[in-house]
């Protein structure tokens, strides 16, 4: 039986008032020195005023060199950046919410051209099948990582958790999801290596491994720290990244032996039956782990949330968080509300104030 959407849930040591969270979102929209634009930053504030009880930034790209993927990206590790971060953070805890910094590196998703060190890196040199959608060219074939690039990455991270403890989240999140960096190692897709860091799938979680270990050191025990996984990655998304729901849950196994809080899936459809069986990403992660699961993936509406939580305890949403203000209120009124399309979150990578 699910869970009931306004029951209140203990994640670490904060208590949720429901189990509606803002999902991560990447974004474009610093007009300078990596720090989002205010409407941006008011956009988290309001969402948890108006009732959602996690609130995660948008992915903030972890070093100077070569994490940055897209135009105009935030970062979270000067001065600057975290004066502009701590008000944000000290309004969602007045709110009565939790927040949370996802932190990412691009990798192979990076253009040079955007990136302070006019480069890409990887685990193996291999470039996505698919055109840049944004620049309509090829992706640069990356560099493969040496184990400095590794070291230096992780280092990244590290600096990262650091600059988001010191601006006031309530926690971090490892960003290894949709075939960004962490992501990149963790799948035989796209780490073609023959050394501690490729081959098996304990190999290919080394990276992962050492990313979470860095950052749980400096996150303290009484802070959130979870990581995002998923199946798919943003180019070639009709590429698995995981060949069979074993290998999945073993995945998920792994992660479950790491410090953290939560592990978060993302979805296209969390309804969805995966691995040519009967059961959701959301059954085969619960069946392999007994940490705090969120899910995200198409809950638009009461009645969405309220079967995403049927094998998980946070259901995460993005579009409708996004597009409208009074979501939470509007679930629990039990509106009609229908799911948006992908091309409606376009205001996301824009100009146009969020509303």
């Amino acid at each position: 039986m699910a869970t009931d959407i306004f029951s209140p849930f203990k994640l670490n040591r904060y208590e949720l008032k429901n189990r509606l969270g803002v999902a991560p979102m990447t974004r474009i929209s610093s007009p300078g020195d990596s720090v989002p634009r205010p409407d941006v930053l008011d956009f988290l504030v309001t969402r948890a005023r108006n009732g959602a009880s996690v609130v995660f930034s948008e992915a903030i790209v972890t070093d100077y060199e070569s994490a940055q993927g897209y135009p105009r990206q935030a970062r979270l590790t000067t001065q600057r950046q975290i004066d502009a971060w701590r008000p944000v953070t000290k309004a969602i805890r007045e709110a009565g919410a939790v927040s949370i910094c996802q932190m990412f590196h691009c990798g192979r998703m990076a253009w040079p051209e955007v990136n302070p060190a006019g480069r890409v890196i990887a685990p193996s040199p291999v470039a996505p099948k698919q055109n840049n959608p944004l620049t309509g060219a090829p992706y640069t074939v990356p560099d493969e990582m040496s184990q400095f690039d590794i070291d230096h990455v992780i280092s990244g991270f590290a600096e990262t958790a650091m600059g988001a403890m010191e601006a006031g989240f309530d926690g971090v999140e490892v960003h290894a999801a949709h075939g960004y960096l962490t992501s990149q190692f963790l799948s035989a897709y796209s780490n073609q290596r023959t050394d501690g860091y490729g081959g098996s799938l304990e190999n290919r979680f080394r990276f992962a491994h050492e990313v979470i270990s860095a950052v749980r050191d400096l996150v303290p025990e009484d802070r959130i720290l979870t990581a995002r996984i998923s199946n798919w990655g943003i180019a070639d998304m009709e590429v698995p990244h995981f060949g069979s729901a074993e290998e999945w849950q073993a995945l998920v196994r792994l992660f479950s032996g790491e410090n953290l809080d939560a592990i978060s899936v993302s979805t296209y459809d969390f309804s969805e039956k995966q691995f040519a069986n009967e059961k959701t990403m959301a059954q085969l992660t619960r069946e392999a782990t007994d940490l705090p699961l969120m899910i995200c993936g198409k809950i638009h509406d009461r009645a969405s949330a309220q079967d995403a939580l049927e094998h998980a305890d946070i259901a995460l949403s993005g579009k409708s968080m996004l597009l409208n203000p009074n979501w939470v209120a509007d679930v629990q009124s039990g509106k009609v509300m229908a799911p948006h399309k992908a091309a409606d979150a376009d205001i996301a990578y824009s100009d146009t104030p969020l509303p």
